[in-house]
């Protein structure tokens, strides 16, 4: 889709900070582990970040980096063996209210139920997974929508159909009584959406929405997306790998690598002046139109590590351009603000006098 833009040429969203909107999701210091056979993993180390009110947040990196993982702590719906074993999720459900702390909810009671589906929702990024092949849309729209809702049936059957039309179902009518099969994957995800919009969430969690889907229909359901958040005034947490889609939606970025976030600021800023080398080696790997034919596309080099195998210091650094042995190997980097608004997590950005004292603590 995007991923032929420069990062000098990003999306409409990106031309200029926008105000700093309240909170509707704030998550501080949030740790998941996952107790194994084989021992214990940590899946999130620490994570702090915000979700402002009526605006996009892009969680951005490569697979295995925590993403998934995060959007599912919101909903307080950790995988099992996967349990959250420190730190907090404020949720604002209503302006000026005490937050509620999703971590302090059962995650099966009526409270955490309310909240999730009805004003947290969810785009996977398989819909073939998440529709049920045995019932009709109609029947799973309506199931939904009652749950959260107090609508009868024929009012709820109505607002299914406003909500297929919504997202671009033609005749969302008679397409009511169909199957998930019946539908092309672009048409699913659109199912998914409507879905996950039937009970007006304040916010909407896609995780990978695009990722299966062919060029042309990823930037549709972006388009969609960006239309009904115009539209809705909803707040979007967007999770994916491609910083081409990043460009197109975000109003702000939180970069991951390997459960924690290494750097996070507004798009624009992110973008133009990138601080971290994990960072930067993202933005080297996108496609340009400007690369010169048959030329070599950056990557990044090695893999992202197993869990199991956690390098010590900066867990990016047996991969960083920039590696600085007897520091980068030894010290876990601690944020800093080289900007107002921005945050990194890298000893290129710390002060000298610091980290020398960290390593003389040490020794």
């Amino acid at each position: 889709m995007q991923s032929t833009l420069t990062p000098a040429d990003i999306g409409s969203k990106a031309a200029a900070p926008a105000p700093a909107a309240p909170p509707l999701i704030e998550i501080d210091d949030l740790k998941v582990r996952f107790f194994t056979h084989d021992g214990s993993i940590d899946a999130l180390e620490g994570v702090s970040l915000t979700i402002p009110q009526g605006k996009t947040l892009c969680i951005v990196g490569e697979s295995g980096s925590g993403k998934s993982i995060t959007g599912r702590a919101i909903l307080n719906q950790v995988p099992r063996p996967g349990k959250i074993t420190d730190g907090s999720i404020r949720y604002y459900r209503t302006a000026g209210a005490k937050p509620v702390d999703i971590t302090g909810l059962d995650p099966r009671g009526a409270q955490m139920r309310a909240i999730r589906g009805g004003e947290i929702g969810l785009i996977s990024q398989e819909p073939m997974a998440a529709l049920s092949p045995v019932h009709t849309i109609g029947n799973q729209m309506r199931e939904a929508i009652r749950l959260h809702t107090r609508l009868g049936k024929k009012a709820a059957d109505a607002h299914a159909i406003e909500m297929l039309a919504k997202v671009g179902i033609p005749r969302p009518a008679e397409r009511l009584n169909n199957y998930s099969f019946e539908f092309s994957g672009g048409m699913r995800q659109r199912i998914c959406i409507a879905l996950a919009l039937s009970a007006s969430p304040r916010l909407l969690i896609a995780d990978e929405p695009t990722t299966a889907l062919d060029v042309t229909t990823q930037a549709n359901i972006v388009d969609l997306l960006l239309g009904l958040q115009e539209e809705l005034g909803i707040s979007i947490m967007f999770i994916t790998h491609d910083l081409g889609v990043v460009a197109e939606i975000a109003d702000e970025i939180a970069v991951m690598y390997l459960g924690k976030i290494v750097e996070q600021g507004d798009s624009l800023s992110i973008f133009r002046d990138p601080k971290h080398p994990y960072t930067k080696a993202l933005l080297r790997s996108i496609p340009t139109f400007t690369r010169e034919r048959g030329g070599r596309l950056q990557t990044i080099k090695g893999m992202v590590p197993s869990p199991f195998q956690r390098p010590s210091g900066c867990t990016f650094h047996p991969r960083c351009d920039a590696f600085m042995p007897g520091i980068c190997d030894r010290l876990v980097p601690w944020p800093v603000e080289p900007q107002p608004g921005r945050v990194v997590r890298c000893h290129l950005h710390a002060d000298r006098a610091e980290i020398d004292r960290a390593l003389g603590g040490r020794a």
